[in-house]
């Protein structure tokens, strides 16, 4: 993979830096990073894995040969083990079940390693920065869109991602809300998926084959739904433009290439951009701030984002634009940048 260009980011503005700048191992801006990618098998997390290099390289992290712990946590645990024992002095993951590492992430609280999580916020156990968007604000800009498209009425699949994870849960959460909330006409089919495109295609086939009247989708993750969806709706002759009367509006969560080229096809409606991008860069950017003794405060950001503060840290929550035929071919998506 290529990507075009990305702009250099200034120290955050609105948030205050302090400290000697080195952190109390001695590592300061040349200290060992150590970095977990959650999954191979998804292309939003395949172009998070191409962004972090390019990332590094710029913010000239030291940054030590990445594990991957495919979406297993046992797998997580041992790679953090690993990185530590090769002299990682922060450990940046994105731990797809966010409930099951407390333990890991108190041993390096103990061990005075600081933590930069990346998509996902632990349940429990304290981490230096979660670098996340707001995965509620996913939810709700996917009610009402598909509440606007459907006029208040029908009924709509929710192909949600893992429950164990605080991304599905707030997903799902919001979205439920909303409907309820605002389009109280809309019936609401909820399946979850555990982030796996075969479970979402078996759930949409037989939901459809018990509802064929249903005339929405909200995928929780395009990367791993998007290809299963289209097939299931090709196979029942439902993969028809906007305009037919056919026509099963979807709106997803990812921002990959293949879902802009979904909606300018007309397969698919809309999505929210998650900003690989900007995950990889600011999760090494925090990464390089944790060892170089850094802190931070709640606040606005210079890049369009704002920290909040956590029961167990703080999340720089950053910007998720939703993506329609409108605004597709806007080349600051960064799903337009990957050639």
């Amino acid at each position: 993979m290529k990507f075009g260009p990305v702009v250099a980011v200034a120290a955050l503005v609105a948030v205050t830096a302090c400290g000697s700048g080195t952190s109390a191992e001695g590592g300061g801006a040349s200290a060992k990073i150590g970095i977990d990618h959650p999954r191979a098998d998804s292309d939003f997390w395949n172009s998070y894995i191409n962004y972090v290099p390019q990332m590094a390289d710029e913010l000239k992290v030291d940054l030590m040969p990445a594990t991957n712990s495919q979406n297993d946590v046992s797998k997580l645990v041992n790679n953090v083990q690993a990185l530590v024992g090769q002299g990682a002095k922060v450990i940046v993951m994105a731990p797809q079940d966010t409930g099951a590492v407390a333990n890991t992430l108190q041993q390096l609280e103990n061990k005075k390693i600081p933590v930069v999580t990346v998509d996902t916020r632990p349940d429990k156990g304290n981490v230096y920065m979660v670098v996340r968007a707001d995965n509620r604000a996913y939810g709700t800009k996917a009610c009402e869109f598909l509440g606007e498209q459907l006029g208040g009425k029908g009924k709509v699949v929710q192909l949600q991602g893992a429950l164990s994870s605080i991304n599905g849960r707030d997903r799902s959460e919001a979205f439920l809300e909303c409907m309820k909330t605002k389009f109280p006409g809309i019936t609401v089919f909820s399946e979850p998926t555990e982030w796996e495109g075969s479970k979402a295609a078996s759930m949409l086939q037989t939901r459809l084959e018990q509802n064929p009247d249903i005339k929405g989708i909200y995928m929780h993750a395009g990367g791993v739904h998007l290809a299963p969806t289209l097939q299931v709706l090709k196979q029942k002759g439902l993969l028809v433009p906007p305009g037919d009367p056919k026509h099963i509006f979807v709106i997803s969560n990812d921002g990959i290439p293949q879902e802009f080229e979904a909606i300018r096809k007309g397969d698919i409606d809309a999505t929210v951009s998650q900003p690989a991008d900007l995950y990889a860069r600011y999760a090494l950017f925090y990464a390089k701030a944790a060892a170089e003794g850094k802190t931070f405060k709640p606040g606005p950001t210079d890049h369009g984002s704002t920290i909040i503060q956590l029961p167990n840290g703080l999340e720089d929550q950053l910007p998720a634009p939703l993506v329609t035929k409108e605004n597709v071919d806007d080349q600051a998506l960064w799903g337009n940048q990957v050639k």
